[in-house]
């Protein structure tokens, strides 16, 4: 009880001029963050160079919690090649291996059959059923996986899981700005 006394009072004892002086240091650490993400987007030529795998489909390769680097360049996909596709109107991106790739009479360009290692079908089932397509093309791509860190972004399946965790989070980054004295 004592300790949230002192942070009260901690909080009460600032003046305007310091206050803003941490909203600003606090704006100006996420402006070069999201800096820094745009050249990461920029020099990979993906639209998401950094991406978290969520689900076992890609075991053994990659579990739960992996971080995936992406690099997207012009070269020709590739058979075994691990991509990370989107799929029209699904907001989660699928990390899975390139299964059978030919090309498409119509245009002539490349079109691809996916797979998770650990998954006992194609993925044609995932594809957009509504659209009839039973392909992927190049524009679904978001990036080839070129690196990878195992369980690193395990923290951002926590916060997902459990929104409690990204609200006390927030909340405690927060009174950290307020309360830091330089």
């Amino acid at each position: 009880m004592q300790q949230v006394k002192t942070l009260v009072q901690d909080i009460k004892g600032i003046n305007r001029r310091n206050l803003l002086q941490q909203f600003f240091n606090l704006l100006l650490i996420l402006c070069t963050a999201v800096s820094v993400w745009k050249c990461f987007c920029v020099a990979s030529g993906s639209e998401s160079p950094i991406v978290v795998v969520l689900s076992g489909s890609m075991e053994p390769m990659f579990y739960r919690g992996d971080i995936l680097f992406l690099w997207m360049e012009d070269e020709p996909l590739e058979v075994g090649e691990i991509v990370v596709f989107k799929i029209k109107d699904k907001q989660i991106p699928i990390v899975h291996r390139i299964l059978e790739i030919d090309i498409d009479d119509n245009t002539g360009e490349q079109i691809f059959l996916t797979k998770g290692d650990n998954n006992q079908v194609h993925d044609r089932g995932l594809y957009n059923v509504a659209e009839e397509q039973i392909w992927l093309r190049r524009e679904d791509v978001m990036g080839r996986v070129k690196v990878f860190l195992p369980y690193v972004g395990i923290l951002t399946i926590l916060l997902a899981d459990y929104p409690i965790l990204k609200v006390g989070l927030i909340v405690i980054m927060g009174l950290m700005v307020i309360v830091g004295k330089e």
